[in-house]
């Protein structure tokens, strides 16, 4: 039979009791229990319990499990971890740049126009210099949209990208207002004096205009425009034609002999309803000017 080394807790007890007597069952008693709370599996310094805890097995505050915390502290991040973080953001962002500046697949490949009435799609596409194959992201929109108002039919474009592969270009055409004679023919202007189009004979519901000065964004021709666009509903089918030595000076006339001084084209719902009432006399002559005093002959 093999020889053991008898437990911790006999050996302590064997000397105690062979102690010259001076200690009795209770110091015998004291010293086991002792020596076995010291050395208890798994026991830490001064008695402590399992990782640290105290006799009764509480940890200490502030402790935890090995490795998790220090003092309160997280442990710091792992240096690789941030390392690979930073390296798949930058390969995502450079993953994207190429896909938008040197791949095939957000290139122009369409080009869409709306709003066309009097200007053809080519001569849009041709002033708007916008190659196909060109990467979307370099397509200059503003400068695009510069050159199609360069066409004299044109009021404004907007210039849009439409991803993955197409441009989308809205057109907005200038609209014919007033007639100008020259010469057997007549110059349709806009709103703007600028003229759009030139006809053989003047369209129904476009005035004649008598210019006193240079047409292109002249303040005369936005107040006669003004005046149309104020006049009574019922009246405007009778206009045939204005005059505008200046901006404050428009004057309506009307089939059938009828002049209508209108002024500015400030108050122009005041002179309408004044307008309106006064028509009922069937004068040749109103003055609606001035609204408060309009006079008619």
């Amino acid at each position: 039979m093999k020889w053991r080394r008898p437990p911790a807790a006999r050996v302590a007890a064997d000397r105690a009791g062979s102690a010259e007597g001076t200690e009795g069952a209770g110091g015998a008693e004291g010293a086991r229990g002792a020596v076995t709370a010291g050395d208890a599996p798994g026991a830490g310094p001064d008695g402590a319990g399992p990782d640290g805890a105290g006799p009764d097995g509480a940890r200490p505050a502030g402790a935890g499990p090995a490795g998790r915390r220090h003092n309160g502290q997280r442990r710091p991040a792992d240096p690789w971890q941030v390392t690979f973080v930073l390296l798949a953001l930058g390969g995502t962002i450079a993953g994207v740049a190429w896909a938008l500046l040197g791949s095939r697949f957000f290139v122009v490949r369409s080009v869409e126009v709306t709003g066309l009435h009097r200007v053809s799609r080519s001569q849009v596409v041709v002033a708007a210099a916008i190659p196909m194959g060109l990467q979307l992201i370099r397509v200059n929109t503003t400068a695009a949209s510069r050159r199609i108002d360069a066409i004299t039919q044109v009021e404004s474009a907007r210039v849009t990208r439409s991803w993955p592969d197409g441009i989308a270009i809205s057109v907005t055409e200038r609209t014919p207002v007033l007639a100008i004679a020259d010469g057997g023919r007549y110059d349709l202007i806009d709103r703007f004096g600028v003229v759009v189009v030139s006809a053989s004979r003047r369209p129904p519901g476009i005035p004649l205009f008598m210019p006193s000065g240079p047409l292109r964004a002249s303040p005369a021709v936005g107040a006669a425009v003004a005046v149309l666009h104020a006049f009574p509903a019922r009246l405007s089918r009778r206009v045939t034609s204005v005059t505008a030595p200046a901006a404050d000076e428009v004057t309506v006339h009307l089939t059938g002999g009828v002049t209508v001084v209108w002024g500015s084209p400030g108050a122009a719902a005041a002179k309408a309803r004044v307008l309106t009432v006064l028509m009922r006399t069937k004068a040749r002559y109103y003055d609606v000017s001035a609204p408060t005093v309009a006079t008619t002959r």
